[in-house]
């Protein structure tokens, strides 16, 4: 216990240092400028985004400052800010700009730069226009947004502020470039002579700045767009105007202009739907396992019991086989294991982010604080895959200590490094540096492999768990099961109702990851959690006893792929939103979507069947401790 305690203490020193220096509440640190300071424009990733009636057409973001989109750079080159781990992960890619802003300064008309584009780069450009990718710039912390309408709103069509602007336009076949920006900056009055930053907005233009006088006008003259020519001679004049407008947002809720659900009524009615049913549902399963459990428990142990009652109800015969070690105990053990440090990780990260610890303004905070709880709760792996390879009657207990700590994690890792080739051969920003790929092996290795062979040691000095009922030495005879109640057919509907209670939800997640817009429905998403967890444990528990009742006694790796069975729905949902929401066209975009849907189908398979293997031991050990045996 005195162990226990002191990981305790560390854990939570830890995590309480790590939340003064990454963590804050909205409205708790706010930047104040006097007139005349210099507000900095920094630039991120170009991202591909969706336009009104279009579909995404790519998953590959690229660096502002890649060499073929001859972007105008800052005095003696781009500096490259700092970025948490998270934000490296998630493609963030933040520079500084050649933009000079100054605090309620407005700017009539500035040029940039001029750049001439080769007929190579001007293709490349040319074609980004035409997949919809948007230049991204962060002014004190706020993306750069366009004012757009929510036209799917049948009454009172919203406005919100989409992240992001149009590198480009179409016109018909030919591609124009944005090359003049109308920022318009909104501030707040906190007192005399102090401001902050509360909203930005960047209407780009297309024009023909360049007059045949030689003067630069940031109107056109109605002379027309830049368009690219491909003759190898192409000159683009890059311009921009600052306007300041004082606005009555407080800094505190700056943020609500960026947060937009789009058809609020259906994602509300959706999502009460699924949890309403998941919750009917689960409330039916439990409230028939314990009517019908609590009969048969009596009828058990009743004293004047007939002698046919083993016949009646067949989930005692198999008493003396039910905690049978089952096949590969090392590799459940371990899944178990891993899938109980990723239950964990799930929750805590949760409880963190509804307590409002991860602001959307603090990027890359969630995906921080997701790998840190992943490396932290290796200790939970360890110590549950020990106990349970312990029970099973495992004796490679050396073995069991180092697939825990390096066979699952291992395995997502080598394959996100394998994705990480094919983001750098497309030149993508979202290519992990060297650096930062060995910064996460190097946590991996030292907080993780540590952590997890603690975790065992402490697993396996435990007593192992003794059952309430011996086992026979031979093993009894399975009768030939329905079809429903066969391997393939009750684990896909097992995994059909825990996918049930995700699906909506799971939607707008995966519109947040493609379409990089902010998730913010935190609150939902821990209750959707929490339900998925209570279904997982009662559908599979479920459906062990119908197949004891039948005298079928295999429970451990089918109570495993019940629940799990929802990361194969997941997969199948990727699919068909692959083929119904994107017009991914190259052969890269297609592998690193399929490949990252792939990681996380089986990160959602381990962790539900984890959860449904622990809930159907419990429930397993219970009923067979309230029974008497002869």
């Amino acid at each position: 216990m005195a162990h226990h305690g002191w990981l305790s203490c560390l854990l939570a020193l830890f995590l309480l240092v790590n939340a003064s220096v990454a963590f804050y509440l909205p409205g708790v640190a706010p930047h104040n400028y006097k007139k005349g300071d210099q507000v900095p424009l920094y630039v991120n990733s170009l991202t591909p985004i969706v336009s009104s009636n279009s579909q995404l057409k790519s998953v590959i973001s690229y660096d502002y400052y890649y060499d073929p989109f001859h972007f105008c750079q800052p005095e003696g080159g781009p500096e490259k800010q700092s970025e948490s781990l998270g934000s490296i992960l998630f493609g963030d890619r933040i520079f500084n700009s050649p933009f000079q802003i100054n605090m309620m300064e407005d700017v009539e008309c500035k040029l940039l730069c001029t750049t001439s584009i080769n007929k190579e780069d001007a293709e490349f450009m040319a074609e980004r226009v035409k997949e919809n990718y948007a230049i991204n710039w962060l002014i004190d912390g706020l993306p750069a947004a366009r004012q757009r309408t929510d036209e799917r709103g049948e009454e009172n069509k919203q406005t919100f502020y989409g992240i992001g602007f149009e590198l480009g336009y179409m016109q018909g076949t030919n591609a124009h470039i944005n090359n003049h920006y109308h920022i318009e900056i909104m501030y707040h009055t906190r007192e005399e002579d102090n401001y902050r930053v509360v909203g930005v907005l960047v209407f780009p233009q297309s024009i023909n700045n360049q007059l045949a006088s030689g003067q630069l006008s940031c109107s056109g003259n109605g002379n027309g767009g830049q368009e690219f020519k491909y003759d190898g001679k192409d000159t683009i004049t890059y311009t921009y105007r600052v306007a300041w407008k004082e606005s009555t947002t407080p800094w505190a809720t700056r943020w609500d202009n960026y947060l937009h659900i789009f058809d609020p009524s259906i994602h509300w009615f959706s999502l009460v739907n699924s949890i309403v049913i998941v919750l009917f549902l689960t409330g039916m399963v439990a409230m028939i396992l314990l009517r019908a459990l609590h009969k048969d428990i009596s009828r058990y142990n009743a004293v004047d019991a007939q002698e046919d009652v083993q016949e009646d109800y067949g989930w005692k015969l198999v008493h003396g086989d039910v905690f049978r070690p089952p096949t590969r105990s090392m590799f459940l053990a371990v899944l178990v294991g891993n899938g109980a440090q990723l239950v964990a990780m799930a929750g805590v990260t949760l409880v963190f982010a509804v307590l409002g610890f991860l602001s959307p303004s603090n990027r890359g905070s969630l995906a921080t604080v997701m790998v840190i709880l992943f490396m932290v709760f290796g200790s939970i792996a360890g110590f549950v895959s020990a106990r349970v390879y312990k029970m099973n009657g495992g004796e490679a207990w050396k073995v069991n200590v180092a697939l825990t700590a390096v066979l699952f994690p291992g395995v997502i890792l080598g394959e996100l490094f394998g994705l990480n080739f094919f983001l750098i051969a497309s030149h993508s920003s979202g290519a992990v540096p060297f650096g930062s790929m060995i910064a996460v092996l190097a946590l991996w290795c030292l907080i993780s492999l540590p952590l997890s062979v603690i975790g065992s040691y402490f697993g396996f000095r435990k007593p192992r768990i003794e059952h309430p009922v011996r086992t026979n030495q031979i093993p009894r005879q399975i009768p030939d099961q329905p079809f429903y109640l066969r391997t393939v057919p009750s684990v896909m509907m097992g995994g059909l109702l825990p996918f049930g209670a995700i699906f909506i939800e799971l939607y707008f997640i995966m519109n947040s990851i493609w379409f990089h817009r902010i998730y913010y429905g935190l609150g939902f998403l821990f209750l959707v959690y929490s339900v998925l967890i209570l279904t997982c444990a009662e559908i599979t528990i479920l459906m062990c006893y119908f197949h004891l009742c039948n005298e079928d006694y295999h429970w451990s790796w089918r109570a495993f792929f019940t629940s799990g069975a929802s990361g194969l729905y997941v997969f199948l949902y990727s699919a068909l939103y692959y083929f119904t929401k994107l017009d991914i066209g190259s052969f890269t975009g297609t592998v690193l979507y399929f490949g990252y849907s792939a990681i996380i189908s089986v990160l959602v398979t381990v962790m539900t069947g984890a959860v449904g293997y622990v809930s159907t031991l419990i429930f397993l050990q219970r009923i067979f401790a309230s029974i008497k045996v002869d």
